[in-house]
């Protein structure tokens, strides 16, 4: 019952912010654009900025999702957490286990 009534607000909610748009003179595509950009960076955020799992969640493929990333000329890699692998070269050499053992 709680989630109904906060798909209720989330609508009111979104129903006002509509009529704000319009009676300012924004254009239909000016709002889908940014609906879109916002909508997708927050997914994105969400999952630290990998395109697989937003792209799911988003229920889209991944090649439709990064061509609108592309489109909407956003930069993802802001959204990573810098979590990310280090290149090959740049990880510490690691002795070979069966050397020290011996």
């Amino acid at each position: 019952m709680a989630r109904l009534e906060s798909e209720e607000s989330v609508k009111d909610q979104l129903e006002a912010l509509v009529a704000q748009m319009y009676s300012s003179g924004i254009l239909y595509s000016e709002a889908v654009r940014e609906f879109k950009k916002r909508f997708i960076v927050n997914v994105l955020q969400q999952n630290r900025g990998n395109q697989c799992k937003a792209a799911r969640e988003l229920g889209m493929h991944r090649n439709t999702l990064s061509r609108t990333i592309a489109e909407l000329k956003l930069d993802v890699r802001q959204l990573r957490d810098g979590g990310r692998r280090p290149v090959r070269s740049e990880k510490p050499l690691l002795l070979d286990k069966q050397k020290t053992v011996r």
